[in-house]
């Protein structure tokens, strides 16, 4: 954008700038209410959970006000000093003028305001970040992210000490700071700003935010509905590879909540980005509903909010970690703060679900706000019931029809299934189409990788996005999913891969013993069709549930197919063998695989390929129905990587060479455990004797699994109907079957 048109565009702002005069409205507003914070000081004393919470905050800030304030010169990337202090800074604020409106106790309006005018000192003179990584840099900050998610925080501060002002000083602080800030990450930085993904969300809400406290309706209209006339060519990538302006263009804050949601409430870039978008996302609906209520964002698309809250918590693991799709760093689970903020307002402006609160029960914190008050009561009322995490299927793209995630649960999640059947997931996608991971009681069996990223750690890459998130992470072979002649999906192409997704063949939970998920790809490679179905199944002869895995592929030539497993845990045996090489190489030369060392090669020795492991106490076994020139291949991470920013991994693969039309049938069982501290092995061997594609045609595959006590049980899948009515007569190895529906299960 130009210099001469940026000019213009803040001018203008400037002259339709509503006058900042005496407020009419009162404070505080967005978060915090004065009936609220009347109600709050009312109970204080009385509310374990939330006196507790005051505590905690209380001396967390007393703490920095005794340090005293420091607002340095930027100069950091993510985990530098600087980058950590505004951080802090902007959090710590939020916090005391929370603390003022409860204890009353001036020193906390005192802080923020000094804070707040450090701060107008410096902004006037300030320049752009020194580091030049970022597609839109900030001020404070290396990004302009980051600069937004300053202004959301101290415009909740400004609003909590509001009142403690003089006009003069409200109107130099506006003057200043707040407005020139706002106009910086918003008409200075439309790439940024002007987009629909999370980086736009928080500068919406930033804007909007700070234009509520200050009854600006220019800089409101702009949160909600974008710049106009942004002066952006079409196209141009931010710093992962999305487009960064696209033909017809949604913006602001209503776009943001439009687009990336579907109407189940899963964010089309996963669950990771979700919990960070949600904060902006509930913290601006929530001012939004207190100051102008007549837009009814809250109510927007359906109560989109709220359901994202819900399938945000039902996207974690047995430990309440959120499932790494897409980018999405490992451990990040439903403590951090921003579903604290998710969970209280969820519960006070949704149906008060008392399952929410066995969440905040765990979190053990609450907001300083009439929400977080609500939820202290409802536990101390003893309202809590458990929070129940079923199957589901959420559907992704902004109508629910752009493909989706399905995850199956067997018991008290025993055994989970995530598997990926979405659209790209903007900038943050993967190419890892009908890719899956599995979880025992919390533990990764089978893992997707997550992020090539070491969050505000200095020392890596200065706590950004390494490279190896492009050459190893978002690539495919780094998925349990199908890979091509060593290609990526869509080529590893962002523009072709965000015009398309899988589609949902059929998904069905209705018997908890056999759960069923299936969805097809078509696009992923030309010429090449893929449909994958997966099953948690409990039956007899077996102690635990397993997944049953069908990777069925129709092509127009013949392919080298690499299909890999990244099991958890310490190898124990196999059926077949294999040779190690004494030097290690890679795999190959690009597309992930130059990050991968060859560990071993080997032939399968029989019809049923079986593996074992041993992880987190438990034993685990992959078999699979496999052909004699089938390759079996033991490989690892970290190859050229020298700087160490990959795990050391490891995955068993099959590599099915000079092939057109194949299956890939596995099961992963789970089975036995053992205890470190009695030395006890339980039941470490599979219960399969062997796994056998009966049938496989263009209508339906049948697969047999015979257990060790020489029982079996057949599956048949329909591959061209999917109707839950449709009548089958198939006959398989002798023998008539007779169903209804896409697919059979019972005894052979």
């Amino acid at each position: 954008m130009s210099k001469m048109k940026i000019s213009a565009l803040l001018l203008m702002a400037a002259t339709l700038t509503t006058p900042l005069t005496v407020q009419s409205q009162e404070h505080p507003n967005l978060i915090m209410t004065k009936t609220g914070m009347e109600k709050v000081r009312k109970n204080l004393g009385n509310v374990p959970l939330f006196d507790a919470s005051v505590q905690s905050v209380k001396e967390e800030v007393d703490a920095e006000i005794a340090l005293g304030i420091d607002t340095p010169i930027p100069k950091d990337f993510s985990g530098g000093y600087t980058h950590q202090r505004h951080k802090l800074n902007f959090f710590i604020a939020q916090k005391a003028g929370a603390l003022y409106q409860i204890l009353e106790d001036d020193k906390y309006a005192k802080y923020v305001r000094d804070m707040l005018f450090q701060y107008e000192a410096m902004y006037k003179d300030l320049p752009v970040h020194p580091q030049e990584r970022s597609y839109a840099r900030g001020k404070l900050f290396w990004q302009c992210l980051n600069d937004s998610n300053w202004l959301v925080y101290m415009a909740q501060a400004y609003d909590a000490i509001y009142d403690t002002l003089s006009k003069q000083e409200r109107d130099k602080l506006e003057n200043n700071l707040f407005k020139p800030f706002a106009d910086y990450i918003s008409l200075e930085n439309p790439k940024f700003y002007n987009r629909v993904h999370n980086h736009s969300t928080w500068g919406n809400a930033a804007v909007g935010m700070i234009a509520l406290v200050m009854d600006d309706k220019e800089l409101l209209d702009r949160a909600l509905y974008g710049i106009e006339d942004d002066g952006l060519p079409i196209g141009g990538v931010d710093n992962d590879g999305g487009t960064i302006k696209v033909e017809g263009q949604k913006k602001g804050f209503l776009a943001n909540l439009e687009d990336p949601f579907s109407p189940d409430g899963y964010y089309t870039e996963g669950p990771y980005y979700q919990r960070y978008a949600m904060y902006p996302f509930l913290i601006f609906g929530l001012a939004m509903n207190n100051v102008k209520p007549e837009m009814k964002v809250f109510s927007h698309k359906d109560n989109v909010l709220l359901k994202g809250v819900d399938a945000l918590l039902n996207l974690t693991d047995a430990d309440g970690e959120f499932f790494p799709l897409n980018d999405g760093q490992k451990g990040m689970s439903y403590f951090t703060p921003a579903l604290v903020t998710a969970v209280d307002i969820a519960y006070q402006y949704g149906d008060q679900n008392p399952q929410l609160l066995s969440i905040a029960e765990k979190q053990n914190k609450v907001l300083l706000d009439q929400s977080g008050l609500a939820v202290a009561m409802g536990i101390r009322d003893g309202k809590a019931q458990p929070f129940v995490k079923n199957s589901l299927n959420l559907t992704d793209g902004q109508n629910g029809d752009q493909g989706g995630v399905g995850v199956l649960r067997y018991g008290n999640e025993d055994l989970t299934l995530v598997f990926k059947y979405a659209a790209q997931g903007l900038s943050h996608g993967h190419y890892d189409k009908l890719s899956f991971s599995l979880y025992e009681k919390g533990d990764e069996v089978i893992q997707d990788y997550g992020l090539a990223r070491f969050v505000n750690i200095g020392q890596k890459g200065g706590g950004n996005y390494l490279k190896e998130n492009k050459t190893w992470a978002k690539t495919t072979i780094a998925h349990n999913t199908i890979s091509q002649n060593e290609e990526m999906h869509f080529d590893g192409k962002y523009q072709v891969a965000s015009q398309h997704h899988s589609d949902l063949y059929f998904y069905d939970d209705s018997n908890k013993d056999v759960q069923v998920v299936s969805a097809t790809e078509a696009n992923a490679y030309p010429g090449t069709e893929l449909h994958r179905t997966m099953a948690i199944i409990k039956t007899d002869g077996f102690e635990k549930p397993f997944l049953l895995d069908i990777m069925k592929v129709k092509a127009d030539k013949k392919n080298q197919y690499d299909f890999p497993f990244y099991f958890m845990g310490q190898v124990l045996s196999d059926n077949f063998d294999y040779e190690s090489p004494e030097t290690l190489k890679p795999l190959g030369k690009k597309n992930g695989y130059q990050h991968l060392y060859l560990e071993g090669k080997g032939k399968p020795s029989s019809d049923s390929t079986q593996f074992s492991w041993l992880g987190e106490g438990k034993y685990y076994t992959l078999t699979s129905a496999t052909n004699k020139d089938d390759e079996l291949l033991f490989t690892r991470m970290g190859a050229n990587d020298p700087d160490f920013n990959l795990r050391r991994e490891a995955a068993l693969m099959i590599r099915r060479d000079n092939t057109a039309d194949t299956s890939f049938v596995s099961v992963i069982e789970p089975h036995g455990s053992y205890s470190p501290v009695s030395e006890l092995s339980v039941n470490s061997n599979s219960s399969i004797d062997e796994l056998k594609v009966e049938l496989d045609t263009s209508k339906y595959t049948a697969v047999s699994i015979k257990d060790v006590k020489g029982n079996a049980n057949i599956f048949i899948l329909s591959n061209t109907n999917a109707s839950m009515s449709k009548q089958h007569k198939l006959k398989v190895d002798g023998k008539t079957y007779h169903w209804k529906g896409p697919y059979y299960f019972n005894k052979k």
